[in-house]
């Protein structure tokens, strides 16, 4: 079963006095359940524009999106996702503990169930010891850790992580990885887009590049490992051939 599809997207925003502005431009992609699929494309390319799609948060303009064969924005597909947002943000007067307990109680979770997945999230993310602390004494990376915690309510089928490893240092990409693999054992399947290409490397089975709202290349890591030394030189590469058909589509 595919666990997102994406058909012909399009994504515009209006501009007063202005013509839209083109997000995302036709974009067609799959995702197999249990995939690890990197997303990836330079500042502005229209990923976080296809994530709030996906999410149901941005209506399409055109074509469609689709979670375990429910279109995107249905109530039943989205209890199915975790989702981190590339900037969370959680009230500074709430602690870790108490902004899980409200996570947890929004998707229904309740008494004993809902305090032992929010002791065991915090202590797999490297904050337990930060549970009772509020919100605006803790510094961003461990924001960032308890943003993956709160993605990981719930046992998600999906996770959607749009810049997952914003504001972590090196230990913490490191845990994080570990903590994306055990997921992936269980047969979660994660989506995620981020800047941090060997982060990409060691985790996905497959990458999408995408360039002004449309894909522009698709490869296995297995793939791309066979004919570049890595996937940095890949993605220039790759980004810089969809620059160049661009501009020469543009020019005809």
């Amino acid at each position: 079963m595919l666990a997102i599809e994406v058909r012909e997207l399009v994504v515009e925003y209006r501009q007063p006095f202005r013509p839209p502005v083109r997000a995302v431009d036709r974009l067609s992609f799959s995702v197999r359940e249990g995939e690890i699929v990197g997303f990836l494309g330079m500042n502005g390319a229209g990923k976080s524009s296809t994530i709030k799609v996906l999410m149901g948060f941005q209506p399409p303009t055109a074509g469609e999106a689709r979670l375990f064969g429910r279109a995107s924005g249905d109530a039943h597909a989205r209890h199915l996702v975790g989702f981190l947002p590339e900037t969370a943000l959680y009230s500074p007067y709430l602690t870790p503990y108490e902004t899980m307990r409200l996570y947890g109680e929004l998707q229904g979770l309740r008494g004993r169930t809902l305090r032992a997945q929010v002791e065991a999230l915090l202590e797999a993310v490297g904050i337990a010891h930060k549970m009772h602390t509020l919100n605006r004494h803790l510094s961003k990376g461990m924001l960032q850790r308890l943003s993956i915690a709160q993605a990981l309510l719930g046992a998600p089928r999906l996770l959607i992580l749009d810049e997952v490893s914003s504001g972590l240092d090196p230990v913490g990409r490191r845990e994080l990885r570990d903590l994306l693999k055990t997921q992936r054992e269980r047969g979660t399947t994660i989506f995620f887009s981020s800047h941090e290409l060997g982060e990409v490397a060691s985790l996905c089975d497959r990458i999408l590049i995408i360039h002004r709202g449309r894909l522009i290349a698709e490869h296995s890591l297995n793939e791309i490992s066979s004919r570049f030394e890595s996937l940095e030189d890949y993605f220039i590469c790759t980004v810089q051939q969809g620059i160049d058909a661009l501009t020469q589509e543009v020019a005809a």
